[in-house]
């Protein structure tokens, strides 16, 4: 299985490389303490379940994420108390949300 870390994704992301491990933990501590379930839509669609209370948190990240790498989508629908943000890339990118999949539910919030 390829990791975040791994991929070429990279390469594309205007992230200055000493911010990206911070930015990776962002999406970790996401994960750790509001993301409740997932689920793949299709091979460029992840949607990720979300306690509502972190909604802001998650809004300003993916706001953040989409300014270093353009090829990402988010978009956010509340479902009174969860919240569901759907990531969406271009098909040949799909390898980035396997690995951020794989990550997500390493670390999922469990009840």
């Amino acid at each position: 299985m390829t990791s975040i870390d791994d991929l070429t994704v990279v390469e594309s992301c205007t992230l200055p490389t000493v911010e990206r491990p911070l930015r990776l933990a962002e999406f970790d501590g996401l994960f750790s303490t509001a993301l409740t379930a997932q689920t793949r839509l299709s091979a460029a669609v992840l949607r990720w379940s979300l306690d509502s209370r972190a909604e802001a948190v998650a809004r300003d990240l993916a706001a953040r994420e989409t300014q270093c790498c353009s090829f990402f989508t988010f978009t956010f629908t509340s479902r009174g108390d969860t919240v569901q943000m759907d990531v969406r890339v271009p098909a040949v990118r799909s390898e980035v949300l396997d690995a951020l999949a794989a990550r997500g539910a390493a670390l999922m919030r469990t009840p």
